[in-house]
């Protein structure tokens, strides 16, 4: 069954930023809904959508997505109070809020806790995912989320603060590797423009080689590229030895970011 096919009633969407926005327009364009959106600042519509500050006047949403900032959603959601019906799915999507912080404010839902990223816009997402409650819950959940990219399903909720540290921030990261190749093609010698198209080109090509030849170990596909005592091997003897100790420092410290949030 498409998701499509499988969420066709009303899902309320409260929090509009940059995460909610990229789930929206890829919820229209798979056709999911209809989705209102409850965001009194909404910032990221797509074209014809419009946001209200309160949640609709009449009926039940049969799925609400959480998207608002970890420290306000508390507040955000007193709205909701008496307005979700007995078989209502909340999925949330912020940092640092556990499961039994939710079931407090929605007792007797369905929860669930995702982790998407902002890959997510475009259809290449990866989504961690995690509920204490049954296979329904989950395949309502899947069907929401497959069509902004891959799902994971987690067995631990513990795991979600490594989740946000690697994935859900691991974009900025790949955005600054890209902003840091430029800048070291400059000090090599070209223009800036041509330093940054071919940094983002390059980054852009690898992501998708690696994603055509999935079964392949990263380490064998780098190896492809390396001659011995070739160029490439020049670089990464001066990149390895630094690269991994440095993303762990990188994703303990977001990972630690995120326990302080919950």
């Amino acid at each position: 069954m498409t998701a499509s096919a499988q969420i066709g009633a009303p899902i309320w969407l409260i929090g509009c930023g940059n995460m909610g926005g990229a789930l929206l327009r890829r919820w229209l364009a798979e056709g999911l809904g209809p989705v209102a959106v409850i965001d009194p600042a909404a910032r990221n519509l797509p074209p014809g959508v419009e946001a209200s500050a309160r949640p609709p006047a009449e009926g039940k949403p049969d799925i609400v997505v959480l998207a608002v900032k970890p420290q306000a959603w508390a507040q955000a959601v007193l709205p909701l109070a008496g307005r979700l019906g007995p078989l209502t799915l909340v999925i949330s999507v912020m940092a640092g809020v556990r499961t039994e912080d939710l079931a407090r404010l929605f007792p007797g839902a369905g929860i669930v806790r995702a982790m998407p990223n902002t890959p997510s816009a475009v259809g290449q997402g990866a989504t961690a995912l995690f509920t204490r409650d049954g296979d329904i819950v989950q395949g309502a959940a899947e069907a929401l989320f497959q069509p902004v990219g891959q799902t994971i399903w987690l067995s631990d909720e513990t795991q979600f603060d490594a989740v946000t540290a690697v994935s859900g921030s691991g974009p900025a990261y790949v955005f600054h590797f890209i902003e840091a190749l430029a800048a070291a093609g400059e000090a090599a010698g070209l223009e800036p423009a041509m330093a940054m198209r071919l940094a983002r080109q390059t980054l852009i090509g690898a992501a998708a080689l690696a994603a055509q030849d999935g079964a392949t170990p990263a380490a064998a596909l780098r190896e492809r590229v390396t001659s011995p005592g070739g160029t490439t091997a020049a670089g990464l003897s001066v990149l390895m030895p630094g690269l991994t100790p440095l993303l762990e420092q990188v994703v303990a410290a977001a990972a630690a970011r995120s326990r302080d949030l919950g």
